[in-house]
């Protein structure tokens, strides 16, 4: 069969699975408002520069060190990766049979449709919503003390690292610069594929680079020496005071932050075509290469590491690394090239918090959600979310100027704030039955509630134990303030719920008849015309 041929039968398909995917958006209440303009590859590539798992493991690698040294990074991420495993596969199902949006919240709603469902997944939204605003606010703040402590690489002594004022303008214009991208870029539609593709390469490349600088760096200098294997595979610090099974739990923050946000292309599933079957394979595959990378990189990390109560003390501990292994002027190379790929996983969380806070908004639950949800014909991204939510990202830097305890609280609260929104639709999905499951093409099958309760438990201890502070006693100062963060955004949240929420959230109902019966019309006419005359040539 010549190529023309397979053309003329390949050509009738993406119009097939395209009016598919509408329809199955418009059983759920919406029409098709953004192109599909990702494919499976780019949305990985999204993915894996979301998870940025050994980039994060690298700017957090204080944490691991001080709570619980090698055992808990290595043999921590391998009990974090088998739990996040778990979560994925039961976000994937879910997400298999009603791709949306806005996710673990409509899940929830449709799960369990009653007046207590609504509330809580109005809930849910709020929590995962704010989850990734404290995200891409935790990606911008590494960044700005990144390209702040570059300089510190030639001039330890230089006091600007420290100024909140100089940390707040660079958080701002790092928080501006991803957002005008976002905005500018999608208005040549393959231009955030393209730009996730070349990202998610550099990621792959820079992690064979960074380890071969680290290996061969510390094997080629005579004052330099490897670790012993036993520190690396085998060592345990506990330098918090807390009894040591509390340290291995609060220790696997660093893992779990690692793998977390891998619910970006639930957020993004209206942007990928035949989502049912392409979303669950993309979350899997990012959470495995995730953690297979995070891994292998935290080894030569510990292999490289020189002085370890340096490196622990270092205010960017990699930074410390790189500077005392590969040397200055090689080490501010490779950090510049990290902060610079930085910018690109930057750019792909904006991206999928502004699709989340379009989603929540077009579902009535945001104040001013009309203005908010519209679709900018110009340049066909949810313009209004993003600038909106810049605008609240950039809010968060203004705790630069005042307290770096509560700015760091916020950052953390991420992470807690996303398990939970994990956790929401699984505890529904058991409490009212895995069979009210819309039929999907992934399925877990009998496995199903063993996975699903594997989840939950993760999701819950690990919630608790994220919320503990760094030592028994802390000074005011040193205190774990997420769950106040936590309970903050609770309040507003509940405030927003009797100001308008109830009113608003997901009461589509009227235009779903109106919305369905057009998308089906237009599947049949589809189906009645067949291939143009173009195509049967």
């Amino acid at each position: 069969m010549d190529a023309e041929s397979l053309s003329t039968i390949k050509r009738p398909m993406p119009a097939d699975q395209d009016a598919q995917d509408a329809q199955d958006l418009a059983l759920m209440g919406h029409e098709q408002s953004l192109t599909r303009k990702f494919n499976f590859y780019s949305m990985f590539s999204l993915a894996f520069c979301v998870l940025g798992t050994y980039y994060v493991f690298a700017q957090d690698l204080a944490t691991g060190l001080q709570n619980g040294a090698s055992i808990t990074i290595l043999w921590g991420l391998v009990l974090v990766t088998f739990c996040n495993i778990c979560v994925a596969l039961s976000l994937g199902e879910l997400c298999s049979s009603m791709p949306t949006a806005l996710g673990q919240a409509y899940w929830v709603y449709q799960l369990w449709n009653t007046p207590l469902g609504r509330f809580l997944s109005y809930m849910c939204a709020w929590i995962n919503t704010f989850g990734w605003w404290t995200l891409s606010a935790s990606l911008n703040a590494f960044l700005a003390e990144f390209l702040l402590e570059i300089n510190t690489i030639f001039h330890p002594n230089w006091a600007g690292v420290g100024e909140g004022w100089l940390n707040f303008l660079v958080y701002i214009g790092v928080t501006m610069l991803l957002t005008v991208i976002n905005v500018v870029g999608c208005r040549k539609e393959q231009f955030l594929p393209w730009l996730n593709n070349v990202v998610g390469s550099w990621y792959a490349l820079q992690f064979i680079v960074l380890s071969l600088a680290l290996l061969i760096s510390v094997g080629v200098k005579n004052d330099l020496s490897f670790q012993s294997p036993k520190f690396v595979f085998g060592n345990w610090i506990n330098g918090t005071g807390w009894p040591n099974g509390v340290v291995w739990f609060i220790g696997l923050v660093q893992s779990a932050y690692g793998l977390t946000a891998f619910d970006s292309v639930i957020h993004m599933v209206e942007e990928i075509p035949a989502p049912r079957r392409n979303v669950p394979r993309v979350m899997l595959l990012a959470v495995i290469s995730g953690a297979v990378t995070g891994f292998i990189f935290m080894i030569v990390c510990l292999f490289c590491i020189q002085d370890v109560s340096q490196t622990v003390n270092a205010a960017l501990p990699f930074v410390d690394l790189m500077a005392n292994t590969v040397g200055p002027q090689g080490g501010t190379a490779l950090i510049t090239l990290f902060t610079l790929n930085g910018i690109g996983q930057g750019v792909s969380c904006i991206t999928t918090s502004s699709r989340l806070t379009w989603g929540f908004a077009r579902d009535g639950g945001l104040p001013w959600s009309r203005y908010i949800a519209y679709v900018d014909p110009v340049w066909h991204v949810p313009a209004r979310a993003l600038w909106a939510q810049g605008f609240l990202i950039s809010l968060v830097g203004v705790l630069y100027l005042f307290a770096n305890t509560v700015l760091t609280a916020i950052l953390s609260v991420s992470t807690v704030a996303l398990t939970i929104s994990y956790a929401i639709p699984i505890i529904a999905l058991l409490v009212t039955g895995r069979d009210r499951i819309p039929p999907g093409p992934f399925r877990l099958g009998r496995l199903g509630p063993l996975i699903n309760s594997i989840s939950i438990v993760y999701c819950m201890v690990t919630t608790i134990f994220f919320l503990f502070p760094n030592s028994p006693n802390p000074l005011p100062a040193n205190m774990n303030y997420a769950i106040a963060v936590l309970g903050i955004m609770l309040i507003v949240s509940l405030a927003f719920w009797f100001i308008q929420g109830r009113r608003t959230y997901l009461q589509t109902e009227d235009a779903i008849s109106q919305v369905i019966q057009g998308q089906q019309m237009e599947l049949a006419r589809n189906s009645s015309i067949g291939p143009s005359p173009a195509e049967k040539k």
